[in-house]
């Protein structure tokens, strides 16, 4: 079962085309990292596949679990299911973490029918995912990504993974910024999220994060299209020849 398809899609931002008709299919219990040297458009698509504003589709079609959500609304894919790790979060000066992450747990909650459940229940929760993350130190009164660390940003979008129970995941370098003893926790986080009723989307220039994800299948972008596509081997040969080879 196709969770998302995505049908020859073309992008541009201003009057530039970034992506040019890219198609690819992402089933139900997948993991599939999608590579690529620096411009080669993988960032973009993860950021059109979740609604970004700046990004207008002018071809194509983006279904997911059966609907066109081409025109949706980033909260709207939020609440169907989708969910993006950024590269870079935003760091935001004034927004304290805790009622932003209870916040938005209520929001996708009853956004998908669900009782929201007690501030207290969700405090217990979210104790748990810190622990979890190894997560040290009190961060509810931390604003959010404010004087965070790379590593520290990189958790708290591990955190708000957890908390959102997507089905499907896109990571979008999520081992940038890393180091080895950090990169273990995320993968470990990776891992948890990871079963065989949700799917996963990694965007990633290295192989170091990929015995985390442990794909079953690897596509290669250049020039906003995809050039390449291979099982697990392809990975392993793009770290060892480079992209030049497939590209």
């Amino acid at each position: 079962m196709d969770l998302l398809t995505v049908k020859n899609l073309s992008v541009t931002a201003g009057n530039k085309e970034i992506l040019h008709e890219i198609n690819f299919s992402v089933t139900l219990g997948e993991s599939v990292v999608i590579m690529g040297p620096n411009g080669s458009g993988k960032s973009t698509l993860a950021h059109v596949l979740m609604g970004h504003p700046n990004y207008q589709i002018t071809g194509g079609q983006i279904i997911f679990q059966g609907t066109d959500i081409s025109s949706a609304k980033p909260e709207e894919r939020a609440a169907a299911g989708l969910f993006l790790a950024f590269q870079e979060p935003r760091e935001i000066a004034g927004l304290e973490l805790f009622p932003f992450l209870f916040d938005a747990y209520k929001s996708l909650q009853v956004a998908r029918g669900r009782e929201a459940g007690s501030v207290f229940a969700f405090k217990e929760k979210l104790d748990d995912e810190l622990a979890a993350l190894d997560i040290k130190g009190d961060w509810s009164n931390r604003q959010l990504n404010q004087d965070f660390s790379g590593g520290e940003k990189k958790k708290a979008e591990l955190l708000q993974l957890a908390l959102a129970h997507p089905i499907l995941a896109i990571f979008d370098e999520i081992d940038s910024g890393l180091d080895v003893d950090a990169l273990a926790v995320a993968g470990k986080a990776i891992q948890r999220f990871k079963n065989k009723k949700n799917s996963l989307l990694a965007v990633t220039h290295y192989q170091r994060v990929l015995k985390y994800i442990k794909p079953d299948r690897v596509l290669v972008m250049s020039s906003g299209r995809i050039v390449q596509s291979g099982g697990p081997e392809l990975a392993a040969r793009l770290e060892k020849e480079g992209f030049a080879s497939v590209i």
